[in-house]
This record gives C-alpha cells, sequence and structure tokens, in this order.
C-alpha cells in the first residue's frame, strides 16, 4: 500500500469527539502535498505543527482580540522576524495551526473540513509569501475541489 493510500485511511475519523491534533496533522499533511503548483515548491521541507491555541507572546504580537482570530500561522526559519532575513538559516519553515479556532470556525460555517483546512494553509502560506488576495482567492477557487 502507497504512503499516499495509508495517510487517506488515516484520516477516518469518528466525529461522535472532535477531531483532534493528530487527524488534523494527517489532514494538513495531505493538503501540504497537494497545495497549488505556485505554493508547492517554497514548501518542500515545510513541517506541519498543530496547536490548541496561539500562546500569549504570539496574541501580543499579533495583536488578538481573542485567540480564536488565527487559524493558522507561518513562520520562516530564515527570518529573525518579519521582513528581515538571517544570514544563516537555522530553523525549519512550519506552519502552525490552531486546532480550536479551526474547530471553532469549522463548527460555525458548517463547511467540510478538509476544504476549510485547505483554505486556510493556502491563505496561510501564500500570504507568507506576498501573493495577492486575488491571486489567493483564484489558487483557493482552483483547487476548491475534494482531496478526501
Amino acid at each position: 500500500m502507497s504512503a499516499k493510500a495509508a495517510s487517506r485511511q488515516e484520516i477516518i475519523m469518528n466525529f461522535s469527539t472532535p477531531p483532534s491534533a493528530d487527524d488534523l496533522s494527517v489532514l494538513a499533511r495531505l493538503i501540504i502535498e497537494a497545495l497549488p503548483d505556485e505554493l508547492v515548491e517554497k514548501c518542500e521541507d515545510l513541517e506541519v505543527q498543530i496547536e490548541e491555541f496561539p500562546d500569549e507572546a504570539m496574541e501580543q504580537d499579533m495583536e488578538l482580540d481573542s485567540p480564536y482570530e488565527l487559524l493558522a500561522f507561518y513562520h520562516s526559519g530564515k527570518e529573525i522576524s518579519p521582513g528581515v532575513q538571517k544570514k544563516v538559516a537555522n530553523d525549519d519553515d512550519r506552519l502552525l495551526v490552531y486546532r480550536r479556532p479551526v474547530l471553532d470556525l469549522w463548527c460555525e460555517t458548517g463547511d467540510d473540513l478538509g476544504s476549510l483546512l485547505r483554505e486556510v494553509v493556502i491563505e496561510e502560506v501564500a500570504r507568507a509569501f506576498e501573493f495577492s488576495e486575488e491571486d489567493i482567492a483564484e489558487m483557493i477557487k482552483r483547487h476548491h475541489q475534494g482531496l478526501f
């Protein structure tokens, strides 16, 4: 059985309980594998982490009124701070996905969880690479077909 087939088997979820961090991690990995062409090459070594909420430092840095406002955050291992590049990248690029805010939005919208998470991932990664809002909307529209 191929790795992709094994991954697809992993995402069979029992929705009598909320999807766990592991469930979202499997979904996010599948989404990363199928990103739009414009983003794929930029995300070859992208690490995905699932956390419940942004930490207090992130809330302050992003000036959030509520931890539910931030669904995901792209962290470049090549930057000291946004826009300031390190001479040597000593950290991996990673995408932090915040489980509780994503699940809250999922419950609020009633959208398919895979589609919702795909939009969140595409939007966050594309913004990190300074794609325009129009480009991001077009990527999301183009890749709206179901993976699952």
